[in-house]
């Protein structure tokens, strides 16, 4: 876990560790929540880059009758 501090102008720096870790770029879109009494940060998706994702995932599976 990481301390950051909120300047005067409410901006906070992420930590070198995490923007590595999650390999964020200047420019880079965050999603901002409040969950209960924190704040999470989620890095924004390009829907481009997803595409293609579910190709391959199987769905021969059996479903419920109340679900068809």
């Amino acid at each position: 876990m990481e301390t950051v501090k909120i300047s005067e102008n409410f901006e906070v720096k992420l930590p070198d560790k995490i923007r590595k870790a999650l390999n964020l770029q200047p420019g880079q879109k965050l999603r901002i929540i409040t969950y209960q009494d924190r704040i999470e940060l989620i890095p924004d998706i390009d829907t481009k880059k997803t595409q293609g994702m579910l190709k391959r995932i199987n769905t021969d599976f059996e479903r419920e009758n109340d679900r068809v």
